[in-house]
């Protein structure tokens, strides 16, 4: 099918968050990563904890907490992209005709009357 005209419709809903999808997934890596590396710095680890344990057993925590914030925003992240592969896919390309112009039945024009 030929385009018509060189008309196309602006991108839906689905490339836009498509196009948004590698900025959530940067942020899904790196504030996790964040909170591991934070919780380690010197100053931080002696507010929440005062012995070698306390401080191992804070490091473990964070890290399984990490783990998990990751693992759960992933499928999450990657159900959508699939989701808006689909969508496009689906919808194809979006081609604009030229308008035809159609008389509106609930109004019949005045000189159709059947008198």
């Amino acid at each position: 099918m030929s385009k018509l005209h060189n008309h196309r419709y602006p991108p839906g809903l689905e490339r836009e968050i498509l196009q948004k999808i590698p900025k959530y997934l940067l942020g899904s890596i790196l504030i996790p990563l964040f909170m591991a590396i934070f919780v380690r710095l010197p100053p931080i680890e002696s507010l929440f904890a005062s012995t070698a344990e306390e401080v191992a057993r804070l490091h473990t925590t964070i890290d399984f907490l990490s783990i998990a914030i990751f693992v759960s925003v992933l499928p999450i992240i990657l159900t959508v992209a699939i989701g808006c592969v689909i969508v496009m896919l689906m919808k194809g390309p979006a081609y604009i005709a030229d308008a035809y112009e159609l008389d509106d039945a609930d109004k019949p024009d005045d000189d159709d009357k059947n008198a």
